[in-house]
């Protein structure tokens, strides 16, 4: 029988959102023809969707020749580890009572930027993995198969 276990475990759905609430910065990607591009925003749970802040710029430009996206969030401590990748569609806020309701979410700009556009990501999945940090295994010992 071996001692063996797996650092790395496949988080739930559930626990996977658990993780999203619990922070407020993540990575946008993008793709336009060849051009892949990463963005940190900061960004707020709403229900079953992501939500971030934007202005005009590269960032808008891309997501309306191309609203499919990654999102990714991650966090450590120093005995554990989580990613989170949600794909989507990420689409600006258009009407009235859309932006009235993205704005009760409490998002805020991280720095003082004019940001007036609200962008909405619709989750077609989201997986996460969870990582033990722990030493690395013996390297010159004899190895599990």
């Amino acid at each position: 029988m071996s001692a063996y276990t797996d650092p790395v475990q496949t988080l739930t759905v559930e626990q996977s959102w658990e993780h999203l609430r619990s922070q407020e910065l993540g990575r946008l990607v993008t793709r336009v023809g060849e051009t892949i591009d990463i963005f940190p925003v900061n960004y707020a749970v709403d229900g079953d969707g992501l939500l971030f802040r934007t202005a005009p710029g590269n960032k808008l430009f891309e997501l309306t020749v191309n609203e499919d996206v990654l999102f990714e969030v991650d966090d450590h401590t120093d005995t554990e580890a989580w990613s989170v990748v949600v794909r989507g569609r990420a689409q600006a806020l258009e009407t009235d009572a859309d932006v009235q309701r993205a704005e009760g979410a409490g998002l805020r700009p991280w720095i003082p930027t004019d940001k007036r556009v609200y962008v909405r990501i619709v989750p077609t999945s989201v997986s996460g993995r969870g990582f033990r940090r722990e030493p690395e295994p013996d390297r010159d010992g004899p190895q599990e198969y």
